[in-house]
């Protein structure tokens, strides 16, 4: 399955849940908020990247990384529109 190991396929491999959860979510359940707490469904796409990283495991190095960096991203983007900065 993971043949290529490197940052960019990392990056692109960690933006598929967060993209699928903020396509269903936030574009087309406008306003759905599951337990009073809006940000449960993107933590929930966090939460599947660290599992893509556990199964990767330190066989592929860069793409883990790729992974984390996104996931990340992905979560400072969520806490600060979360909090409306």
């Amino acid at each position: 399955m993971l043949k290529n190991n490197n940052l960019f396929w990392g990056i692109a491999l960690g933006l598929v849940f967060p993209v699928i959860s903020w396509l269903l979510f936030g574009y087309f359940y406008k306003g759905v908020v599951i337990m009073h707490k809006p940000a449960i469904p993107y933590l929930v796409a966090i939460a599947l990247n660290l599992a893509i990283m556990k199964f990767i495991g330190q066989q592929r190095n860069k793409t883990a990384q790729g992974i984390m960096l996104s996931t990340f991203a992905f979560m400072i983007i969520i806490f600060l529109l979360v909090l409306k900065f």
